[in-house]
């Protein structure tokens, strides 16, 4: 029973992103509590132009650089004792974690790696990767790779000070997560009814097609047992390390697993970006919508998808527009964006499922003949995900309510997402730092990434397509005439 009085990352997670909740909802009482959270975006020829304030003119962007840090590193140690951990020996070891993350975001944040062609002429470059801002998460794990396995002493002297948590970060980030998904889905509720319910059929056919095959082909031709099989295949099916992560506590799987499974969906997200987006352009350009909801379903990390659902609509417009027809800008991408929505409001449900499912049928004791209680279910189900699943509720919630509100529950949502990207950006540094690749070969990280190719190359995408296809097929955005002329222009 004394247990149950112990804070573990869950809680801490729940704590910690309550809190930062809290702390954005005073301004619907008229107090920005959140104002001085750092937002990190796009420069070119100044890095500290990648600084700023979440409220503008609230402070100096090098100021909000630190308060973020002080905050963030605060609170963080507060969470380290709560789980009888060392608050002064954390806080020096994560201050060199902190800055180098952020001078790894800093670097994959430059417009010439960063801009994707829709942001070009606003940038005043000619040319870029269009990797997004996302270029900046994964560069943060190949340089937390690199001092992994290049400076494993270095490594371990931060780990023994607990700093590197990239579970406890990710989970404070999803916890966060939730109120950003709450207006998006509100944003969504004002979007042509048809296109959200044709998404929402075909998230859940996704999913239910998705992860049975990936867990299938882990499990029959690769061995896996099921502690792998499970979050690999939430991984790849479903929302990447947010799903990974969630799986794995759902099912009580080693933090080695998520960890591993994240890395690799960091990597192929990167890939997928560059390729399907281009091929979405040459074989889709008469289905847009289709284009927007393959994005969506195909590439696994918000940003990553909202970015390629981005750069698939600017090639499909400029070829239509070299053809004669002229669709209003944002449909494509919206539907990237409701698609993804729908997906990552499904992990919560998602993750009750395997809990039942992992209690009821795979737990010792279930073996042993005792019957399962809702209890045992409860204990299994990952807290965190409760936190995500109530800040999400909240706020959609709030955002319906009224138009006042949910415009401030905007500017909420815009400052609070520059402490998810932080969480999010700690989360890949941290994984690659403790991404030991002889350790990693030794447990099958090998096999693990065959396993990723096989099922995402050699399904995923493919079929994500067919069902865009099979819900979206025949629409397209309205032209920019027509609504030009409704305007009364």
């Amino acid at each position: 029973m004394a247990n149950q009085h112990v804070f573990n990352e869950d809680k801490v997670a729940c704590v910690l992103g309550g809190f930062v909740f809290l702390l954005g909802l005073c301004k619907f009482a008229g107090l920005d509590l959140v104002g001085w959270i750092l937002k990190m975006g796009m420069w070119v020829d100044d890095p500290m132009v990648c600084f700023k304030a979440a409220t503008k003119g609230y402070m100096e962007g090098w100021q909000a650089l630190l308060a973020t840090y002080v905050f963030v590193t605060l609170g963080l140690s507060v969470g380290i004792k709560m789980m009888k951990g060392n608050p002064i020996k954390f806080i020096g070891a994560f201050t060199v974690i902190f800055f180098i993350a952020v001078a790894c975001y800093v670097c994959g944040a430059n417009a010439y790696i960063a801009a994707n062609p829709t942001q070009l002429a606003k940038q005043g470059i000619p040319w870029a990767l269009g990797l997004s801002t996302e270029a900046g998460l994964i560069l943060a794990l190949i340089v937390g790779i690199i001092l992994g396995n290049f400076a494993p002493g270095f490594v371990e002297k931060l780990q023994e000070c607990g700093a590197c948590r990239p579970e406890l970060f990710v989970k404070i980030a999803i916890v966060i997560l939730g109120v950003e998904l709450g207006v998006k889905a509100a944003d969504a509720a004002a979007f042509a009814g048809v296109v959200i319910f044709r998404g929402l059929c075909a998230i859940v056919e996704a999913y239910l097609l998705y992860w049975a095959v990936v867990y299938y082909v882990a499990r029959k031709y690769f061995k896996f047992n099921k502690e792998w099989a499970a979050p690999l295949a939430s991984g790849i099916s479903i929302c990447g390390v947010s799903a990974a992560i969630a799986t794995g506590g759902a099912i009580r799987a080693r933090p080695v697993v998520p960890i591993m499974v994240s890395s690799l969906v960091v990597v192929f997200t990167c890939i997928e970006m560059l390729i399907l987006p281009f091929i979405a352009s040459a074989v889709l350009h008469n289905e847009p919508m289709v284009a927007g909801g393959w994005m969506g379903l195909a590439v696994k990390s918000d940003g990553g998808a909202i970015a390629s659902g981005a750069i698939t609509e600017s090639l499909i417009l400029t070829k239509a527009a070299a053809l004669g027809t002229n669709w209003e800008t944002g449909w494509i991408t919206m539907v990237t964006t409701t698609v993804k929505v729908f997906i990552d409001m499904f992990i919560g449900v998602w993750s009750f499922i395997l809990a039942y499912i992992w209690t009821k049928y795979f737990d010792a004791e279930a073996k042993e003949g005792k019957k399962m209680s809702w209890g045992d279910v409860w204990d299994r189900f990952p807290r965190f995900v409760l936190g995500y699943v109530i800040t999400f509720l909240i706020m959609l919630t709030i955002c319906i309510s009224s138009p006042d509100m949910h415009k401030v529950a905007k500017s909420i949502s815009g400052a609070l997402n520059g402490l998810r990207v932080m969480f999010f950006l700690l989360t890949f540094f941290s994984i690659g730092l403790v991404s030991n690749f002889k350790k990693l070969l030794e447990e099958g990280i090998g096999r693990l990434a065959i396993v990723y190719v096989v099922c995402l190359f050699g399904f995923i995408i493919w079929v994500g397509l067919f069902i865009s296809y099979l819900f979206f097929h025949g629409m397209t955005p309205p032209l920019a005439q027509a609504a030009a002329a409704a305007a009364g222009m």
